[in-house]
């Protein structure tokens, strides 16, 4: 039974919690890394791609508006 709840635990940081942090890591830093950052940010996404793949149609990161100044 605990080796059930460990699996379970794993598979739920896998495919949820750690691929969500990463989303909203990504939406922070993506315009400002540096280039070792950036490929560390890559190589994370194709680690994490599986829980990716899931939140991704629940989650919209879209540019804001620009506000123009006229």
């Amino acid at each position: 039974m605990v080796v059930a709840l460990l699996y379970l635990i794993l598979t739920g940081a896998y495919l949820l919690v750690v691929p969500l942090a990463l989303l909203f890591y990504l939406k922070q830093r993506w315009y400002v890394a540096s280039s070792f950052e950036r490929a560390f940010m890559y190589f994370l996404v194709f680690f994490f791609f599986p829980g990716l793949l899931v939140l991704g149609p629940f989650v919209n990161f879209r540019p804001q508006r620009r506000q123009v100044q006229g």
